[in-house]
């Protein structure tokens, strides 16, 4: 395609097939932290805050933006479960077509067009940014707001460099997640350095930019919260002061290098450390980005591959680097990356981890019939595993085992997802003593079914609903979830 607009419409008509590919879940933010937010914001006051919410650790900002798509749906009477799910996803499709478009700009602009499309191509075939970019995570958000803020920043030899433009950018995506300051410490301060009037560029750049983003963002939050709540400050000092993150899990300081960056960029390792020897040095300042950001990261004991996805931007131009430079082998390179990517961006895509999704469809159907102000689901699996009430769309009696931290400091604090699965016959037992507290359907993963069978047998339950999930069960998650109903003299 030539020209910034074919390649926008051949670009957006492939990750609207991305969109459409990825029916697996990933990590339980892309629903609690967004979708379900924006649900009970905007739909009859019904969806579920977690724990981080109470203690404004969230900002409303980034649930806005879905809330609004919701309000617009409602307003046309379209608000369709289905249109519910997919329509934010599929604004964040067109978002990351975008993204991969000002990618290739910018590097057509600092290099030339041949440069441009191996960097595009890199990025198209990268099968972590085909499984993350249209998801609802703020991690997503901030990874497609750090490319439009790239193709702004002033490197060296670009005429389209903005500082109002990039600086607004990253502000947005600090508002949106703190954490996205990271990448751009190094970058902003490289800038601040080459500035020959380093005083106007904090009083008339830096300042009214940060006035106006933080600004805006009390003023969302205040509405919302109904009180003042810096979300930035309390996301500081819960993750990086306080180090709470590590209740949800905590790995070794050199995950990031060994496990987290290698299995991101996939294939394109070789070509990205290919990349960082042959570029020039002016990208040097792209790659002190990812070894710092990886190296801030490696610092907290909490980790998480999707962490780290904002510097896969910067990684991808070494790589088209790499390619552009491969000459003869470039073809069989390109061949090669296309296929090693394609077959874990379907199988992570399409297979690995769906049955989250899939089992909501069972839910979905009791909101069909009359049976829906009797019916009451209980969700016992890993907090959050599922989505809630963004993927139901009706105020059916729901309920799942909470995990959220103790911040009280209490050593002895176990909270109710631990304490059921300690021992789930004697909690089941003590939780449901009466039968008229007994929910009408249960779901859960296959790993529980011979524990609590004696419980499913006396209260009369029967499976109804077998739906895969992994090849690859560990722990607490098993292969298949199912779904038990209760019997009842009624037929529904």
């Amino acid at each position: 395609a030539r020209g910034p607009a074919p390649l926008l419409a051949l670009t957006v008509a492939l990750r609207t097939l991305n969109c459409f590919l990825v029916r697996t879940s990933f990590v339980p933010d892309e629903y609690w932290q967004s979708l379900e937010v924006a649900h009970r914001m905007n739909i009859n006051n019904y969806g579920y805050l977690t724990w981080e919410w109470a203690h404004g650790l969230r900002g409303y900002s980034y649930p806005l933006i879905f809330a609004s798509i919701y309000k617009a749906l409602q307003l046309l009477a379209k608000d369709d479960v289905q249109l519910l799910i997919w329509v934010p996803r599929l604004a964040q499709a067109v978002l990351a077509a975008f993204a991969d478009v000002k990618l290739y700009s910018l590097v057509q602009h600092l290099e030339n067009a041949e440069t441009a499309k191996c960097v595009y191509f890199c990025q198209l075939c990268s099968w972590f940014t085909w499984y993350s970019c249209t998801r609802t995570l703020t991690n997503t958000m901030e990874t497609l707001l750090t490319i439009f803020a790239l193709s702004y920043y002033p490197i060296k030899g670009s005429k389209m460099g903005s500082s109002c433009k990039y600086l607004a950018l990253i502000a947005l995506a600090i508002i949106i997640r703190p954490t996205a300051v990271i990448p751009w410490i190094p970058l902003v301060f490289s800038h601040f350095l080459q500035e020959q009037k380093k005083a106007d560029f904090i009083l008339h750049n830096c300042i009214p930019v940060a006035l106006v983003t933080v600004g805006t963002s009390l003023i969302i939050d205040r509405v919302f919260f109904g009180e003042w709540v810096l979300v930035q400050l309390n996301f500081l000092k819960f993750n990086v002061l306080q180090n709470l993150g590590t209740f949800y899990g905590s790995h070794p300081w050199h995950w990031y290098f060994t496990q987290g960056l290698p299995v991101i960029l996939g294939t394109h390792l070789p070509f990205f450390i290919h990349g960082c020897v042959l570029a020039p040095k002016r990208y040097r300042i792209f790659l002190v980005a990812v070894i710092w950001t990886v190296l801030i990261y490696s610092t907290l004991s909490h980790k998480e591959f999707r962490f780290i996805y904002p510097v896969l931007p910067f990684c991808m131009v070494f790589c088209g680097y790499s390619l552009k430079h491969l000459k003869a082998w470039k073809k069989p390179t390109a061949s090669f990356l296309l296929l090693s990517n394609l077959i874990p961006a379907l199988y992570t895509g399409l297979i690995h981890q769906r049955g989250s999704l899939d089992v909501m469809s069972h839910i979905q159907q009791l909101c069909k019939n009359s049976y829906q102000l009797q019916a009451f689901v209980f969700i016992m699996m890993p907090c959050h595993s599922t989505p809630f009430y963004s993927h139901v769309h009706c105020p059916l009696k729901m309920r799942f085992l909470e995990c959220p931290p103790d911040l009280t400091g209490k050593e002895s604090y176990i909270d109710e997802a631990d304490a059921f699965y300690s021992n789930p016959l004697v909690w089941l037992n003590k939780e449901f003593y009466n039968d008229t507290l007994l929910p009408s359907h249960l779901i859960f993963f296959s790993v529980l079914e011979q524990e609590i069978s004696p419980f499913l047998a006396l209260r009369r339950y029967e499976k109804m609903a077998t739906v895969f999930h992994t090849h690859v069960p560990e722990g607490r998650v098993g292969s298949h979830i199912y779904v038990y109903r209760k019997k009842t003299e009624m037929n529904y």
